[in-house]
């Protein structure tokens, strides 16, 4: 076993400050951290910078109050100064307060008794070991302190406030750190339309003590525990990778995390076009999550609407034999959503794709819909028929689709009365037949070799109306059955 496991196989016993080779801590318990020792080095740089400050607040000799936390001046880190690393910047004051108040209040292995006025070397060291690489046990103590000072159960509405402050940090941060990857994140003052959105999808795997989901405003006077805190954080792996962005890239330290890739993907669109999105970077953060790991780490445009016309032949060429994508629109009443084909999209009269396919909501509330298994209607795509329907549907049967773009661009359906048989997702769209006018279609992932060999067409190819206008007049395709000549190059790569 090599050194660096045996320090993961357990955990480094820290001495008490200023008492080198002594376990124990003021309250007589093992401080135990579950840091690399190059790791809990820098830790403790960020603690004698943080407890150096200067900020007229009573504190202990090897301490540091909210005042010097929330303090604009750039902490040294090592040998290096980031820029822009100003942690009073970098998070929003009220995750601030809760990060000190979660802090504060552990102490050794567990929940002070009585409630400390600074943070110890000790407390900053157990409080960010359960953060970062603690236990659902361990992160739900701190998590309760963040949230109330009582530590004991609090209201659901509490739980509420704190995720939406949590969903809030993620996206102040990763601007602050310009670590957005291409998307958006720019938001208006108290809490968005999507932070509410992601945070109340977070929240919707929160049970009360009695195993009762939040269902509606009655259930936000219930009293979380715990155990139930505990359960949530478990099921819910993303409240944990959000935590972790917060520490991380808030105070930077332990440098970048290793789960930022996968939270947020690459933005990738053509040089020279310029694309206001109907995805932020909440929303992207929302559907990576349900995605593959190899599909999180880019994505790349493929279709416009405002780019590329109002155009359903643009629409099949442009996104057929791409690989998996995500499809998404918005409605004329706001309403943002679509659906995830894990297979290429082919113009043909036959449902395709596999069980690996979804409908999703982003606006007004964000859900995803899996399939149930009572039929593989997973997708279907077809054009220039005259016996059956033309256009872009998910789920359900002709005609009632869970999702539907017809050919004559600009219309759609979404029929679920009650649901859609094939995801059982609800109406998607305000309206059962509704118009939009914005529609937007990304690969996720890198392009697979085999699909740009197939995405390698020609112009009658990419516009089936062309072809079928060439055959009205009478003319044929002389190149029709000739093998297509690889080309290492492509616009894609």
């Amino acid at each position: 076993m090599s050194s660096v496991e045996k320090a993961r196989d357990g955990r480094n016993v820290l001495p008490r400050p200023g008492k080198m080779g002594n376990s124990k801590s003021h309250s007589g318990r093992t401080c135990c951290s579950q840091f690399l020792p190059e790791e809990q080095a820098e830790i403790d740089r960020l603690f004698d910078a943080l407890s150096s400050q200067k900020d007229g607040a009573e504190t202990s000799p090897r301490s540091f109050s909210l005042k010097a936390l929330q303090a604009r001046t750039t902490l040294l880190l090592g040998a290096s100064v980031e820029p822009g690393s100003h942690v009073g910047e970098a998070l929003p004051p009220e995750m601030l307060a809760r990060l000190y108040d979660g802090m504060r209040q552990v102490c050794g292995t567990g929940p002070a008794q009585g409630s400390c006025q600074s943070v110890s070397r000790e407390q900053f060291t157990v409080s960010l070991s359960h953060l970062l690489r603690g236990s659902s046990e361990e992160r739900s103590v701190v998590i309760l302190k963040m949230i109330s000072a009582s530590g004991g159960p609090v209201k659901a509405r509490e739980v509420r406030k704190f995720t939406e402050d949590l969903v809030g940090s993620v996206v102040h941060v990763l601007s602050h750190r310009q670590e957005l990857r291409g998307w958006a994140g720019k938001e208006a003052p108290g809490a968005p339309a999507r932070t509410q959105a992601l945070a109340a999808q977070l929240l919707s795997e929160l049970k009360l003590p009695g195993g009762e989901r939040l269902q509606g405003p009655q259930w936000l006077e219930g009293n979380c525990d715990r155990a139930a805190i505990e359960d949530w954080v478990f099921r819910v792996p993303r409240v944990a990778m959000f935590l972790s962005v917060v520490v991380h890239r808030g105070l930077l330290v332990l440098g970048v995390p290793p789960d930022l890739a996968m939270l947020v993907p690459e933005r990738q669109v053509e040089p020279g076009q310029e694309l206001t999105s109907l995805l932020d970077v909440l929303a992207v953060i929302f559907l990576s999550s349900h995605l593959a790991p190899r599909q999180r780490h880019c994505w790349r445009l493929l279709f416009a609407s405002h780019l590329h016309g109002q155009s359903f032949s643009q629409l099949c060429g442009r996104v057929t034999h791409r690989g998996p994508c995500l499809a998404l629109l918005e409605d004329r009443s706001g309403h943002v959503f679509g659906g995830f084909a894990s297979c290429s999209w082919e113009v043909k009269p036959q449902f395709q794709g596999d069980n690996k396919c979804f409908l999703f909501s982003i606006a007004p509330s964000m859900a995803v819909y899996t399939p149930t298994g009572y039929n593989d209607h997973y997708m279907y795509l077809n054009h220039s028929q005259q016996t059956i329907p033309n256009g872009l549907g998910m789920g359900g049967q002709h005609s009632y689709f869970g999702l539907w773009v017809d050919a004559d661009f600009g219309n759609g359906h979404s029929k679920a009365k009650p649901t859609c048989t094939t995801y059982d997702s609800p109406q998607l769209s305000a309206e059962e037949d509704f118009r939009f006018e914005k529609m937007e279609v990304w690969a996720v992932g890198e392009p697979v070799e085999s699909e740009l060999a197939k995405g390698k067409k020609s112009v009658l190819d990419v516009d089936p109306g062309a072809q079928i206008l060439l055959e009205a007049t009478g003319w044929t395709r002389q190149s029709a059955g000739f093998p297509e000549i690889p080309d290492s190059h492509s616009a894609d790569q």
